[in-house]
């Protein structure tokens, strides 16, 4: 294991040169740190997205063209306007400006990931200059070099073997005499097309870069100070957990938390790679370690909610006693790169619940008409949302007598669409209405954790 550390930064953390600035002295502050993973500028990606839409009017593609213009030329003007900068940033922002006029005829997959591939691409400039202008030796690197995928365009998934492979030969040498600063959320196909990982692959990159380059632990800087008992915009009690075990942060971050997402761990896990989270506002705050194992494992660690979720119910009398039904259900699911989070089954019906939040960097919908159709096909198919899914998170759930009856008494009025438990020890989950999710967090939290 390399003693190296790759640090990674989020769109706040990055949102304007002063924030830069406060990254850049964690950067240095952490001799381990030698390769730096950004988000775009806060605000950036949505931008660009509505961009790639091609809905937009006219006059609505200008205003947006012009705040991005704005986020990047007041962090130029912080720079001090470097000529060659400023001019490969005004490159950048008149591709952005072709790719909108051609998503305004027409406008497919591939399009929205080089559209939206310019926000890191960009902040990744503006940082490796500041570091520069700082006095320190920095490279930017184009993570397309080795971040390579497959072509599915909005949600790619990466090629494991040929990411470490082209790391050592490409990203690996850099590493030693610089700080390499390089992109999140983006890689390439084969054929060289632009790619992006799915919202929230920045911390997914930044691990699996960490997988590649074999490193001794991971850095993830966002505006919180670690991670929490629950989010402390909902519960004002909210405290940072210290440190949590692989395991039950991978249910948080499964299950809604989102200072993690939810891919990030599976390389960190892979190589057994310390994860560090804290906030780039208040780096003396601390933040929470994440482990292969913890000193403490309490019953019940947090809890975590997940909005926009999808319940899917599909019934059909073919399934009394006979055998296949689910493979075809999952089979035309996985046709469409659709995962299933919860299920629950009955002699005539299945239900399964979605994650809406977790569809490509378009933003469609997961449920497109044609897996609808092949669906309503094979059996009667309803769907509801505004629901979310609530999960508690902690150790020995499912074999802790007592465990169950304390969650449901805490909200024993509440109407459950659907319970998951025993699957997992670390947690114990449940659906229900969105608009109850809320309060049923603060009741959890107070009953069980505070």
């Amino acid at each position: 294991m390399n003693q190296v550390c790759v640090a990674k930064f989020g769109g706040t953390s990055v949102a304007n040169a002063e924030a830069m600035g406060r990254c850049a002295q964690i950067v240095v502050n952490n001799p381990k740190t030698r390769v730096v993973v950004l988000s775009a500028s806060a605000g950036v990606t949505n931008l660009l997205v509505d961009l790639a839409a091609g809905t937009l009017d006219q006059q609505a593609r200008e205003e947006r063209l012009q705040r991005l213009t704005d986020i990047q030329f007041h962090i130029l003007a912080d720079l001090g306007h470097p000529t060659l900068l400023v001019q490969t940033i005004r490159d950048m922002l008149d591709e952005v400006r072709d790719l909108a006029a051609q998503a305004s005829v027409v406008t497919d997959a591939s399009l929205v990931d080089r559209m939206v591939a310019q926000g890191e691409l960009m902040s990744t400039r503006l940082f490796t200059e500041l570091m520069k202008q700082q006095g320190h030796d920095a490279v930017w690197f184009d993570v397309r070099k080795v971040m390579r995928t497959d072509s599915r365009f909005g949600k790619a998934t990466p090629a494991i073997e040929a990411l470490r492979t082209l790391s050592q030969q490409e990203l690996a040498p850099l590493v030693a005499n610089h700080y390499v600063i390089t992109q999140g959320f983006i890689g390439a196909n084969a054929e060289g097309q632009t790619t992006t990982l799915g919202r929230g692959g920045s911390d997914y990159s930044a691990a699996l870069l960490a997988e590649a380059l074999n490193v001794s632990e991971l850095e993830i800087w966002t505006d919180v100070p670690g991670i929490y008992t629950t989010d402390p915009r909902m519960v004002q009690s909210a405290r940072p957990i210290p440190e949590i075990s692989f395991a039950e942060a991978a249910e948080m971050a499964t299950f809604g938390a989102k200072v993690l997402h939810p891919s990030t761990l599976q390389p960190a896990v892979r190589r057994n790679i310390p994860v560090f989270v804290g906030s780039s506002k208040d780096p003396a705050a601390g933040g929470t370690w994440v482990r292969s194992s913890t000193e403490s494992n309490p019953l019940f660690r947090a809890v975590a909610l997940r909005r926009k979720q999808i319940l899917l119910t599909l019934q059909s009398p073919n399934m009394l006693g006979a055998c296949g039904f689910l493979a075809e259900v999952f089979s035309i699911l996985a046709r469409h790169r659709i995962s299933v989070d919860l299920i629950t089954t009955s002699e005539v019906s299945v239900a399964l619940t979605l994650d809406q939040t977790g569809s490509q960097s378009n933003g469609k919908s997961i449920l497109s008409d044609e897996v609808l159709a092949e669906l309503g096909a094979l059996c009667k198919v309803k769907v509801e949302d505004n629901l979310a899914l609530v999960a508690l998170i902690g150790n020995s759930m499912s074999t802790v007598s007592g465990a169950g009856s304390r969650v449901f008494e805490a909200i024993d009025d509440v109407n459950i669409r659907l319970i998951c438990y025993g699957a997992s020890a670390h947690n114990l989950c449940f659906l229900v209405g969105e608009d109850q999710a809320e309060e049923i967090i603060q009741r959890l939290h107070r009953k069980l954790l505070d």
